[in-house]
Parts: structure tokens; sequence; C-alpha cells
């Protein structure tokens, strides 16, 4: 049973404590009950279909190969309400080392725990990914530039630190985004619209996918000069996952990861694994739309983070898996703590990456956290086997997997060292653009690029912003 802190209540969908204004599931209780196909079968029980069929809710027997297809063929639908990854008739099979081959780009092991390349944990360089989710403006930017400075220097290889930016559009600053990618930092997207609604986002077809996530991506192709061949990543709003048809999409339109799904605190961290097998842990969250087929995608999961003050001696509490979520943080010294306590249980065990996950906006209200995490990045970077890098680089070193002798000499790794070249501007053009049936609070929206300014705003269906085409959705 989870357990919360007093003045916490708990998440069902999320969960996670939280307090009580932003939780509106407590009392929710009974749900309705979707119809169900005779399946899986039960110990002994014999199907009334022919072989390679399966019995639907309203009786009718249709073949294996249409349930869970995203098309509803059952009388009562019942044929797309299995779909999990434990339950679908045409799921991913479990783990299988011998089947899942680096030459062919797979990764798994059957709890998620294995080390790559088999190296003993004091062989393995503790990696550790930090990464903001959401718009980039003039006040986080300068927020990003004092974490990541460049006087903060990898003992182990004489790099600056790096992080990994997950952009939504409405609001950011596509120059501070060319900045960032310019000094080394991996720029990923997380949608164009930002759409609140949860059940948004489990629903969406692979269609509405690509302009969400594609769409994105050309904006940042455009409009901060990034190519699309380097925007490899991408994670779901409000850490709802798209299941078969989000993978499907990033599967057709070459996306390399996601970082949307969450696991749940176990004996050991989970390392990133591919989507080639089943995944090794429980599809964490009330109505959580995991993928249930095989993917050749790269999952960079989100690890669970212990929050209490003292790991020896606090009471069980239930975790978070973003910083933003970790509602009992309340002081510097206790920020501190949180933050030596999960990179000590990462490091002293299979020394998977370790993951800090913020809102974009994390540190604008809180300085006095800021200036404390500024000096725990400075002091683990001087430690010797501590490397703060992207989720690419990550995925750079288990498909090559070094030593920490060796680490100086991985080229994966030395390409981001050098920062080459200056700011593309210094003074970038606003490009104030009238959407008032997008934003009826905002008169006008500013576009800050050093780029030739769009017709339009961009948005959902029109990424270049030529006015050709527009949609408007009055919950985004």
């Amino acid at each position: 049973m989870a357990k919360c802190q007093s003045e916490l209540f708990f998440d069902i969908e999320q969960q996670i404590c939280e307090r009580k204004h932003n939780v509106l599931n407590c009392a929710q209780i009974d749900k309705f009950q979707p119809p169900l196909p005779v399946w899986p079968l039960a110990d002994g029980q014999e199907s009334l279909c022919p072989n390679g069929e399966i019995e639907c809710g309203s009786g009718e027997c249709l073949p294996r190969e249409l349930f869970c297809d995203n098309n509803v063929d059952c009388a009562d639908g019942s044929d797309e309400n299995i779909c999990t990854p434990d339950n679908d008739p045409n799921r991913a099979d479990v783990c299988d080392p011998r089947k899942c081959l680096w030459s062919e780009g797979c990764f798994c092991s059957v709890d998620g725990t294995r080390i790559p390349g088999d190296l003993n944990p004091e062989q393995t360089p503790q990696m550790i990914t930090i990464t903001f989710t959401g718009a980039i403006n003039d006040r986080n930017f300068r927020i990003f530039q004092d974490i990541f400075k460049d006087t903060t220097k990898h003992k182990g290889n004489d790099c600056t630190p790096k992080g990994t930016f997950f952009i939504s559009h409405a609001f950011t600053n596509y120059s501070a985004v060319q900045e960032l990618h310019r000094v080394g930092h991996e720029i990923s997207v997380s949608s164009i619209t930002n759409n609140q609604n949860r059940t948004y986002w489990s629903q969406l077809d692979s269609a509405g996918y690509e302009s969400e996530m594609d769409g994105a991506r050309v904006i940042i192709e455009q409009f901060a000069n990034i190519s699309a061949n380097e925007v490899l990543g991408l994670r779901v709003p409000r850490q709802r996952v798209g299941g078969n048809q989000q993978f499907k999409m990033m599967v057709d339109w070459g996306f390399l990861y996601d970082s949307s799904i969450s696991a749940p605190m176990g004996r050991l961290p989970l390392w990133p694994y591919t989507l080639m097998h089943r995944m090794p842990h429980k599809c964490l969250g009330t109505d959580q739309n995991c993928p249930s087929r095989n993917f050749t995608v790269w999952e960079m999961v989100v690890n669970e983070l212990d929050r209490r003050d003292d790991v020896k001696f606090d009471e069980v509490l239930t975790g978070c898996h973003y910083v933003d979520q970790c509602a009992n943080l309340v002081s510097p010294k206790q920020f501190r703590s949180f933050l030596d306590n999960n990179l000590d249980r990462h490091f002293r065990t299979n020394r998977a990456p370790f993951g800090l996950h913020f809102t974009s906006g994390y540190f604008e209200t809180r300085k006095n956290f800021l200036k404390e995490f500024v000096s725990w990045v400075a002091d683990v970077a001087q430690r010797g086997d501590f490397y703060f890098v992207t989720m690419q680089q990550v995925i750079n070193w288990m498909e090559a997997p070094t030593e920490i002798a060796a680490i100086n000499n991985f080229q994966e790794w030395k390409g981001k060292c050098e920062v080459k070249g200056l700011p593309y501007c210094s003074l970038p053009s606003p490009c104030p653009k009238k959407v008032s049936r997008l934003f009826p609070e905002e008169e006008e929206m500013f576009l800050y690029t050093c780029m030739e300014c769009p017709s339009t705003y961009p948005w959902l269906h029109d990424p270049y912003g030529s006015g050709g085409f527009f949609s408007f959705n009055e919950n985004f």
C-alpha cells in the first residue's frame, strides 16, 4: 500500500505523492470496465475457436493478428482492450540474450539490470543524465548556462558536463536552443502543443504523433538550424506513453529513443534497453499505455528516485521519477542529501545511468536549490569516475562498452569536448506574430530565432509557419 507523508495525497494515475490541489483522483475507486475477449485462457480452459483465432467478448472468433492492431474488429470492441505488454496476443517475446545481438542493435537483460559488455561495476563509468523538459526562454537559458559552466570539467576526460533538453514549442526561444546545441548539449523534442490532457497522449494515433513530434523536429531544424538527423529523442508530456502507435511512428520517422516510460523502484536500478523484446519491468501508472510489440527503438527508462531523508532509518515512502514531483524537498541541505543518496545507490550497485529529470522552469522558483545544484555538479565531476553525459552519449557507450581506464580516448564523448565556432547571432529576431486563436491570453507570440522569420506562428500541421494550413484545438 502506498504511503505518503502528512499533508500529501496519493495520485493513483501518476503513482506519486502530491499536494492535495494537484490530485484529482483521490476518490476514484470504481471505473468503467471495458468488454474483454476470452484471453488469456485460464489453466485447463479450452478455446471454442479454431487454432489461431480468439473469441471476442461478443462471441465471434477472429484471427489472432487482428487483436491489438488499433482497429476495432470485434462487435464489442474487445479486441483492442487487452493490449498490455503482458496480455497482447501478439506481444514481444521476453528477453533472450542469445537472440538479442549487439550486431543487430539489440540490448536487453531478463530483469533490466545487466551491465553492457558484462563489465564489473568497478570498470564501469557512472553516467549521469541531467534532462530538462519544456520551453526554453531567456530566464531558464541563463540558469542552464550556470549549471553547465565551461569551467567545470570531468576529472576523468577533461570534458565539460552535458545535458539533454526535450523542447516543447510554445514560448521557446530558438536562438537559445541553437546556442545550447552549439556548446554540445543534446536537443530532443517534447511535442508542439504540450497538451496537458493525459488521455490525448494515451489515445493519439501514429499520424498524430508524427504531427506532434516530427513536426517539433521540423520547427527545431527550421528555426534553430539543427539538422533533423541530430534530433533523435523524444519525451511525451505528462509522463504519458502512446503505446504501439507512438513507437510505430518513431520507427517510421527515424527516432532513436524514447524517454517517457517510468520504472518502479527495484533491488537495482535499470539500464536503458531496446524494445526489440518485452519491457523488463511492469508498466507503471494507472491507465498507462505501454508498448506491447517489438520496435527497433531504445527506451531511456526513467528510474524511480528515493526521496527519503535517511535511506537507512526512514520509513518507506513512495518515490518520484521527476525531481519536480519530490514535494518533500524544502531545504538546500535536504536537496543535496537527496542527490547524494540517489547517486550513491547507482554507483554502489550496477552503475546504471543516474537520471535527474526536471521541468525547464524548475530552478526559476528555487534559487537556493540552484546554488546547491551548481555546486554539486562541480563536486561530482571532480571525483573521477562520474560523467554528466547526454542520452545519445549513453547509447554510444552502451553500443561500445569502454572501461573507465580507457574512457579518456572514447571518441563518441571526446567529440563533444571542444566547443567550436561562435554564437550564430547576438541579436535574434523576435518575429512577433498574432496568434489570438491559439492562446487567447496572448496578444502576440514571439518566436526568437537567428533564422528567417516565418509568415505565421508555426503550429501543428504547419511547422514551417507558412500559413498554408491552420489547426486549432481549444484544449491545447
